[in-house]
């Protein structure tokens, strides 16, 4: 059940769980005006954490593949809302969209793959 772990996707893991402790036991606290931009690069971020993990399930975690998505992901979420911010139009919705169905698509493989092993 734990191969996964031995095959370097810890990474993903461990990035989340070092974000999450960041944010909980930091004081920042970010304006309301950056909430969106926020919200979708996070969002990117999970689908990459939850891709990660399942392409470890599936034996083709490459750690470079994964790092690179992590950052293209949310940078491209956040210029995404920036464009639409500027253009009038909520096109942040466009990215929690595809992030959103992508982050359950990945939550139901590893899913499967627990319950099939």
């Amino acid at each position: 059940m734990f191969k996964f772990l031995r095959s370097g996707v810890w990474l993903p893991l461990l990035g989340l769980l070092a974000g999450l402790a960041i944010g909980f036991l930091s004081p920042l606290q970010v304006p309301m005006e950056y909430s969106k931009y926020l919200s979708v690069a996070i969002l990117a971020a999970l689908d990459s954490v939850f891709g990660g993990v399942r392409a470890g399930m599936e034996d083709h975690f490459d750690s470079a593949v994964f790092v690179s998505g992590f950052f293209s992901n949310a940078l491209m979420a956040a210029v995404l809302a920036y464009i639409g911010d500027r253009l009038g139009v909520d096109l942040y919705l466009a990215a929690v969209f595809a992030f959103g169905v992508r982050v359950f698509q990945n939550l139901g493989a590893i899913r499967r793959h627990l319950f099939h092993k």
